[in-house]
């Protein structure tokens, strides 16, 4: 018998509506003083505002200059203002990078220093920081019920994944009215993260029966409500649906970490600009066919969730989701990302060797990558 282990330390408070709850919610966790982590896209939008004034008064500042991929400046300055409104709590109101920023700052509010230190490993991440609610506001990382942290060094040009127990937040509230008004490029991009986490928690080295079942239904909701989010933006059975495949992905890959997929997507994003999301997808078809190959002792574990989806093969799959991103205008060839020559293309490869790589199933060797990229690098040729 299969032995595992699975824990989520976060409690899921899931529906249309629940943001309506906060207050209640603080009273019942005794948080009187506290501070709104937020997108700015939110704060000029008045969700921001709407969240302060329905407190009683518990929310008293807002830090919002964060922006797509934190930094670990920003990260800085938000613990910073903690410290100084003596806050006790905080709320992060945003996408993933809002609440890695703000779980990150929540645990350096209680301590001195730059999260610097802890990206380099110099120090270690000890100590829980200050409690945190998570309100996510796109169905894509699903870091409210994560103890993970994606943070950018811009002095050594790095981008680091922190994991720790200590990073988790302490309740999620999560609200599917909070992704209405997703545009459908943020849409897209943040969907095809969920595919990603819900793949490479099912084919990644630490996959356990917990985690294959929530990867599998998520990976579902995300073929069945994708395209419908990002052509139909009003269509709420759709938008609750990839809320809900979301946080389903998040309680798989939570457990398993991701995968190559993800480690290939940070010099993406880092060097060329791609959002996280479309990254990860740039290479998630080839992947999957590689860990569906017979490079794979348990490829025929692909091709039976392959088979379950609705697809006749691995291949046919993958093909599936080139296809969903060559219908939302996603880059599908490292021409368009901005790869021009080989010297760029061997930095490429040099810097997707994050730790989660190992996670892949099939050994993934520069040479390997490079003939990846390579085939991805010819069919631009051949598009152009």
């Amino acid at each position: 018998m299969e032995q595992f282990f699975y824990q989520l330390p976060v409690p899921v408070d899931f529906g249309v509506g629940k943001r309506h709850r906060l207050a209640q919610l603080l009273g019942h966790m005794n948080l009187r003083q506290g501070i709104l982590i937020s997108a700015p896209s939110m704060v000029r939008s008045g969700m921001a505002r709407e969240l302060i004034d329905a407190s009683d008064g518990r929310l008293v500042t807002v830090f919002s200059d964060i922006h797509p991929n934190p930094t670990v400046v920003q990260t800085d300055r938000c613990a910073q203002v903690i410290r100084e409104h003596h806050c006790q709590f905080a709320v992060a109101l945003g996408g993933g990078s809002i609440i890695d920023c703000a779980k990150a700052a929540c645990f350096l509010a209680r301590k001195q220093g730059s999260m610097a230190e802890f990206l380099d490993d110099r120090q270690s991440i000890d100590v829980r920081g200050i409690p945190l609610i998570a309100m996510p506001t796109t169905a894509g990382t699903a870091s409210e019920i994560t103890g993970a942290s994606v943070l950018t060094d811009t002095v050594k040009g790095v981008k680091v994944l922190l994991t720790s127990d200590r990073l988790y937040p302490d309740y999620a509230l999560i609200d599917p009215e909070l992704t209405y008004t997703c545009p459908p490029t943020v849409t897209a991009a943040s969907g095809l993260d969920v595919l990603a986490h819900a793949l490479e928690a099912f084919y990644g080295r630490r996959h356990q029966p917990f985690t294959d079942m929530a990867a599998e239904q998520a990976a579902r909701l995300v073929f069945h409500f994708l395209l419908t989010a990002y052509h139909e933006p009003d269509n709420q059975e759709a938008r609750d649906g990839m809320c809900l495949a979301s946080v389903t992905a998040g309680l798989a890959f939570g457990q398993t970490a991701t995968a190559a997929a993800h480690a290939c997507s940070y010099p993406l994003t880092q060097n060329y600009g791609i959002p996280h999301g479309e990254a990860c997808a740039l290479t998630l078809p080839s992947f999957w066919k590689l860990n569906g190959s017979r490079q794979n002792p348990e490829r025929s574990r692909l091709h039976a969730f392959s088979n379950r989806l609705g697809f006749k093969d691995t291949e046919k799959l993958a093909s599936r989701i080139d296809q969903m991103k060559s219908e939302m205008g996603m880059r599908m060839t490292l021409a368009e990302v901005g790869v021009r020559n080989e010297q760029q293309l061997d930095k490429l490869v040099a810097d997707s060797f994050a730790p989660n790589i190992q996670n892949n199933p099939v050994r993934i060797t520069r040479e390997t990558l490079k003939s990846m990229y390579l085939k991805l690098y010819s069919e631009s040729a051949s598009s152009v």
